[in-house]
C-alpha cells in the first residue's frame, strides 16, 4: 500500500472498533474468571481497551515511520478509541451512580441517560461552533494570555457540567481539549500549559497512583496482574491487526499498526483512577490492574521497532 496522509475514514474505523471489542472481550471474560461483577468486568474492558501513542509516536519518529500509511493510522485511530472509551466510561459512571442510589428505578435511569445524551449533543455543538467562536473573542480581552484563560474556564467548566449530568469529568476536558485543537490557538495553548502540565499535574497525577499501588497487592493477585498483561497485549495487536488487515493492509504493515496501539499508558491509568474513585475497581485489585497496565506500555515501544523493523525488510525485498 502506498504511503500517504490521505487517509480514509473507514480504516480508522476498522482499526479502532476491532482494537477495542478484543480487548474488552478478554479483559471482561478475566474479570468473570477472578468474580468480578458484571459491571466491574466491564469496567475492566473498558480500561484495556483505551489506547495511548505517546511513546508509539517517539517511536515512529525515532525510525522515520510517522508520517507513513500505517503512522497516519495508529495515530488517528487511537483518537477514536480514546473517544469511544471516554463515552464508555461515562456510561458505566453513570449506571453505577444510579445501581448505588436509593432512588434509581427505571424511570430515574431513563431521564438520567436522556439528559446525558442531551449533555454529548450539547459538547457537540459547542466543540463545533461555540468554542472556536468564544477562541476568536478572547483576543480581544484586554487581559494577559486571555486565550489560554479562557481555554481554562471552558476545560474546567465543561468537566463540571460533566459531573452535574452523571457523567465523568473526563468526558467533558476531553471535549474540551478537543474543540479547542481544531482551532488556530491549539499550538500557542499548549506551548503556555504543557510547562504547568509536567511541573505540577502530571507528577501529582502520577505519584497518587504510586500511593495507591503496592507490590503486595500485584503479588496476591499475580494470576490476575499476568492474565491482564498477556491479555492486554495479545488483545491489542490481534483486534487492530485485524482491523488493519481488513482494511487492505498487507499483514507487516498490519502487525505494525497493531503493536503501535497495544500502548494503554497515561489514558488507561486515567481510567483505572476514576474507577477506583466510581467504586468500579476494588482497592484490593487495583494494584495488579495498574501493573497490567505499566506492562503493556512497555511492551508496545519493543513490538512497535520489531515489527517496523520486518515491514522494512519485506520492503526491500519487493524492491530487490
Amino acid at each position: 500500500m502506498p504511503y500517504g496522509t490521505n487517509l480514509p475514514v473507514d480504516f480508522l474505523i476498522f482499526v479502532a472498533v476491532l482494537g477495542m471489542i478484543f480487548p474488552i472481550i478478554i479483559a471482561y471474560l478475566t474479570g468473570l474468571y477472578f468474580h468480578f461483577s458484571n459491571i466491574e468486568s466491564l469496567f475492566l474492558g473498558v480500561t484495556f481497551a483505551a489506547t495511548s501513542v505517546s511513546i508509539s509516536v517517539v517511536v515512529l519518529q525515532e525510525m522515520k515511520h510517522l508520517n507513513s500509511q500505517e503512522g497516519t493510522t495508529i495515530l488517528g485511530a487511537a483518537v477514536v478509541d480514546d473517544i469511544l472509551a471516554v463515552l464508555a466510561l461515562s456510561v458505566l459512571v453513570s449506571l453505577s451512580g444510579n445501581q448505588v442510589s436509593e432512588q434509581g428505578g427505571p424511570q430515574n435511569i431513563g431521564l438520567s441517560l436522556l439528559l446525558q445524551l442531551g449533555y454529548l449533543v450539547l459538547l457537540f455543538i459547542l466543540g463545533r461552533w461555540v468554542i472556536p467562536q468564544l477562541m476568536k473573542l478572547s483576543e480581544k480581552l484586554l487581559v494577559p494570555s486571555s486565550e489560554i484563560l479562557i481555554s481554562l474556564v471552558l476545560c474546567l467548566g465543561l468537566a463540571y457540567s460533566a459531573d452535574l449530568t452523571g457523567l465523568s469529568t473526563v468526558i467533558g476536558a476531553f471535549f474540551a481539549g478537543l474543540a479547542i485543537g481544531q482551532t488556530d490557538y491549539k499550538a500557542l495553548i499548549d506551548r503556555n500549559v504543557e510547562p504547568i502540565g509536567y511541573a505540577v499535574f502530571i507528577p501529582v497525577f502520577f505519584i497518587s497512583i504510586g500511593l495507591k499501588m503496592t507490590f503486595t497487592g500485584i503479588i496476591n493477585d499475580f494470576w490476575l496482574f499476568l492474565i491482564l498483561s498477556i491479555g492486554g497485549i495479545v488483545s491489542k495487536l490481534l483486534g487492530a491487526g485485524i482491523g488493519a488487515k481488513v482494511a487492505s493492509f498487507s499483514w507487516n504493515s498490519s502487525w505494525m499498526i497493531g503493536a503501535g496501539m497495544v500502548s494503554r499508558g497515561e489514558m488507561a491509568l486515567i481510567i483505572a483512577q476514576l474507577g477506583l474513585q466510581s467504586h468500579l475497581l476494588s482497592t484490593d485489585r487495583y494494584s495488579a490492574v495498574i501493573g497490567a497496565i505499566i506492562i503493556t506500555t512497555l511492551a508496545a515501544p519493543f513490538l512497535l521497532r520489531s515489527t517496523i523493523s520486518k515491514l522494512r525488510k519485506s520492503q526491500d525485498k519487493l524492491m530487490d
